[in-house]
């Protein structure tokens, strides 16, 4: 799924980090280059500097493309016409917008372009299924939130698990393997995929750190 998100406040950067590490496409959109330099590093987000209420912008930046759009700035006008321009200009099939005044809620409907609008005191969770429609993504904030890591590692042609299957790998204690991507797509980890290069691997642990778990692997 491709997402572009306006404004990378704490919301906006929350929403980007969970998307992206959720396997979606997702490109985060800020004007405020003090903001921008605030940003830790996020390596499966695309960040752009810029003004996500200019038509030409939004376009260089995917609008076109974008299965969902999210207007999460401070500032509810330029939030309704960010909305307005990705359902008019843009057709996004998906458009949510975050309230920040209870005053304004009024105008966040379809005449601004709005599909879902979401009041600024809405939990992550809640905006992200909202917004997304895919509650299966949002998981991996529940997970991290209760305590639990989501990690990644790669199997390279130097890996040592490369050509073993999965039920060959002694894990970490307390630790998963929530899937398996192979050519872009997720499999179901069952103990007897054989993992080659080119495999990338998400595990969840509420004990191993992300060194012990690459160890298992690489």
């Amino acid at each position: 799924m491709k997402v572009l998100i306006a404004g990378a406040g704490r919301l906006g950067t929350q929403i980007a980090q969970v998307l992206s590490a959720a396997r979606n496409d997702v490109t985060l959109v800020e004007r405020d280059d003090e903001r921008l330099a605030e940003l830790d590093d996020m390596p499966r987000v695309r960040v752009l500097a810029g003004d996500a209420s200019e038509p030409g912008f939004l376009a260089g930046a995917g609008a076109r493309a974008a299965d969902v759009l999210i207007a999460a700035t401070g500032r509810d006008e330029d939030n309704l016409v960010i909305s307005l321009l990705a359902k008019r200009r843009f057709s996004v099939a998906r458009v949510a917008a975050r309230v920040n005044d209870a005053e304004n809620t009024w105008l966040f409907d379809g005449r601004w372009g709005v599909d879902v609008a979401v009041p600024a005191a809405t939990p992550l969770v809640s905006l992200i299924e909202e917004a997304t429609g895919a509650t299966d993504t949002v998981a991996l904030l529940r997970l991290s939130k209760a305590g639990v890591e989501v990690i990644e590692t790669a199997i390279t042609e130097d890996s040592r698990a490369g050509g073993h299957t999965l039920g060959e790998i002694a894990l970490p204690a307390g630790t998963v393997v929530a899937t398996v991507v192979r050519d872009g797509q997720p499999t179901v980890p069952g103990p007897e995929i054989r993992l080659r290069p080119g495999d990338e691997i998400l595990l969840v642990s509420h004990e191993a750190t992300e060194q012990e778990i690459h160890a298992a692997f690489q």
